[in-house]
């Protein structure tokens, strides 16, 4: 069984579970795969429903599957997998899988990820600059800190942050950085802190927010493939396969949506294309129309949930 740092329990309160599970329509003899597991929230209810079925639990951070203690009385149904789950395919031909009956992929950091300050993920908690999923590899918010160029830092916080003042904090990083090594969350928060103008520095909650969003979306290449991944993961399923799908930021539910548009449609021409010549068929149906999105009560309990929004597709 994965075993994970048990310095500190990896708590996880699943995002729209109840939403999650229905639409997954799970069989008890059938195999689903929970490709982001992390605290195995949602797994635990996945495995809960299976009989002689099947679940294949997959994440990049190894400390995530120590949510195998947490599934330690279904382990005669679970395989776990610690990969990024955009090589669920290949992951999938080595098990010598074929088809799932049903994917759930709940995108962005886990709550223990954001909690264990040892991790660099939290702007609110001063600690050294990580952010990581996958502790194995190079890349570091720290490199892109303290190495990328004011142009390079730019791009990424405007483009995974959407943050409009990406020059000016960019150019107040190199500034900082002459001075002496960029080091901690702390030290980067502050930074983008002052970049801010006194009177609407905190209007939108923490100015740092966007910042280390885009920075952890960069070090992890969280939406590099993405759409290309969905696509392929989706051609994966079984015939009345389901995949679900949580997003919590504008970026990720722009490439879900556009994903889940090229597989649920008959044509994939340009608009301006006067007749159809792509020989597109489309391979599955939308679930839901509109995404789905939490409770209020469930958006007043777990603050996670606020920006949510859960799509799922049903191959034909």
């Amino acid at each position: 069984m994965p075993q994970g740092n048990k310095d500190m329990e990896f708590a996880h309160t699943p995002v729209m579970l109840k939403e999650c599970i229905e639409g997954l329509d799970i069989r008890s003899d059938k195999t689903y795969a929970d490709l982001t597991v992390g605290g195995a929230g949602h797994s635990i209810e996945i495995v809960k429903r299976l009989n002689t079925g099947r679940l294949i639990a997959v994440d990049k951070d190894e400390d995530a599957l120590i949510a195998g203690e947490r599934l330690k009385d279904h382990l005669d149904k679970v395989t776990f997998v610690h990969d990024d789950f955009k090589n669920l395919p290949s992951d999938l031909d080595a098990l010598k899988i074929d088809a799932l009956d049903g994917v759930l992929i709940d995108l962005g950091v886990s709550s223990y990820q954001i909690d264990n300050p040892e991790r660099g993920f939290s702007y609110m908690q001063d600690a050294p600059l990580d952010m990581r999923m996958d502790r194995g590899q190079y890349l570091t918010a720290f490199n892109i800190v303290n190495e990328y160029s004011a142009a390079q830092i730019s791009k990424i916080l405007f483009e995974y942050g959407e943050e409009k003042l990406a020059r000016r904090i960019a150019e107040n990083i190199i500034a900082e950085r002459q001075k002496g090594t960029i080091a901690t969350t702390g030290q980067l928060a502050k930074i983008v802190e002052m970049s801010y103008p006194a009177a609407t520095r905190w209007k939108y909650g923490h100015p740092a927010k966007r910042t280390f969003q885009a920075i952890r979306i960069a070090v992890n290449e969280e939406l590099t493939g993405l759409e290309d991944a969905i696509k392929a993961i989706a051609r994966r399923l079984a015939q009345g396969g389901r995949m679900a799908v949580i997003s919590f930021h504008s970026l990720e539910d722009r490439i879900v949506k556009n994903a889940f548009k090229e597989l649920t449609s008959d044509c994939i021409c340009p608009p301006d294309m006067p007749i159809c010549v792509c020989g597109h068929h489309k391979e599955a149906e939308l679930v839901n129309k509109k995404p789905i999105e939490a409770s209020e009560e469930e958006k007043k309990q777990n603050s996670r949930s606020l920006s949510a929004k859960l799509r799922i597709i049903k191959k034909i």
